[in-house]
């Protein structure tokens, strides 16, 4: 299981309705958070994500991407955690990170680790991986996204059991690519009763973003792009100056990277109260386009799970 819950999708400053950026992702039982704006300590009890984040991941230090991190780890320090935290953020973020951690703390009574990553670093985990990509926002900026390895492919128990291949552990290996033996003597290999690998799932997160090729390549084939969306085209001159895309450039990569849905967030405060007109804008380039709310949930089914 995937989860994606929106902690907060307004550009910049907040606005009644919506929070300033952050992003909670559950895989099993891993926790993580892109983005962690102020306020996001706030969203997470408001949309029960629960704390137990091990990495949190910043796209660049503006403080609406930043903020929140002194009084989540104050938070998370008052109620007596102890299992280490980790904080990843763009070259040269490192020393303003640290100082969001110690801001207004004597101690943080947990192990806290900061990592600068370029474009193209990976911070693996068992089965998945977490890669930086290339953006374009006037300093120094990266995407995040979450890949999963390949999965087995789907084992034919039915068949197994025809080709005389004892139940139980036999069944396992040969899951995993032996071959075993049959009832009868026979060998039995793996393709023969295991389908092909299915893809591992793909979640992308561009933070704050002009479009451009690199973030095509990097989101190519993701079940979700999460794009930053902050005007819609009546204000591309705006856009451009700021270093952020309209909903009709984030519809416009999602297609070109053939992606399976796309989600627009960082709304400026001037759509906070109209996001459906982002997603006309975007809908009417990429259909599977919508305009994400603080709140919002999106599960992502296992690739090749489908009916």
């Amino acid at each position: 299981m995937i989860r994606v819950t929106f902690l907060g999708t307004a550009a910049a400053r907040p606005t009644p309705g919506r929070n300033v950026s952050g992003l909670a992702v559950q895989r099993e039982g891993d926790l993580m958070l892109f983005d962690c704006g102020e306020g996001t300590q706030r969203q997470m009890m408001r949309f029960a994500t629960g704390f137990a984040v091990s990495s949190v991941f910043i796209t660049h230090v503006h403080a609406d991407h930043f903020l929140g991190l002194t009084g989540l780890l104050r938070t998370m320090g008052l109620q007596g955690r102890t299992d280490p935290l980790s904080i990843y953020g763009p070259a040269r973020a490192g020393r303003i990170l640290e100082r969001a951690v110690h801001l207004g703390l004597e101690r943080v009574p947990f192990e806290v680790t900061i990592r600068e990553v370029d474009p193209g670093d990976r911070v693996d985990f068992d089965g998945w991986r977490v890669e930086a990509f290339e953006v374009t926002h006037g300093i120094r900026a990266v995407g995040f996204a979450l890949r999963e390895d390949d999965r087995l492919g789907r084992f034919d128990v039915e068949l197994a059991r025809r080709l005389g291949v004892p139940e139980g552990p036999a069944f396992g290996r040969l899951h995993r690519g032996e071959t075993v033996e049959a009832a009868d003597g026979r060998p039995v290999t793996a393709d023969e009763v295991v389908g092909p690998p299915r893809p591992g799932r793909i979640v992308a997160y561009t933070g704050d973003t002009r479009p451009s090729p690199a973030v095509v390549d990097a989101v190519s084939g993701a079940d979700l792009l999460i794009h930053d969306a902050t005007f819609l085209h009546e204000d591309a001159e705006r856009a451009r100056e700021t270093g952020h895309s309209t909903a009709a450039e984030a519809a416009e990569i999602a297609r070109e990277a053939g992606v399976g849905r796309l989600v627009l967030t960082h709304l400026s405060a001037r759509y906070a109260e109209v996001p459906h007109l982002l997603e006309a804008e975007a809908r009417a380039i990429f259909p599977a386009s919508t305009a994400a709310h603080d709140g919002l949930v999106i599960e992502i089914p296992l690739r090749g799970d489908e009916p």
